[in-house]
């Protein structure tokens, strides 16, 4: 699964271990899912999306 969170957090310019922080996993799960290696679980999903006010689709591009 593709995903927009190392751009988003650069506009923002937040570091993997606040945005870890503010969505309750810690900084090894946030380059897991950055780097395509964990996909999240809806919940963690619909967190980052508040966080960066969008729609999960908006960050997460299924890859077929």
């Amino acid at each position: 699964m593709k995903n927009r969170i190392k751009v988003l957090r650069a506009e923002q310019n937040i570091t993997q271990a606040e945005l870890a922080n503010r969505v309750e996993v810690s900084r090894q799960t946030i380059n897991a899912i950055e780097k395509g290696k964990f996909d999240p679980s809806l919940p963690l999903a619909f967190k980052i999306a508040r966080l960066f006010n969008l729609k999960i689709e908006e960050i997460f591009q299924d890859e077929e």
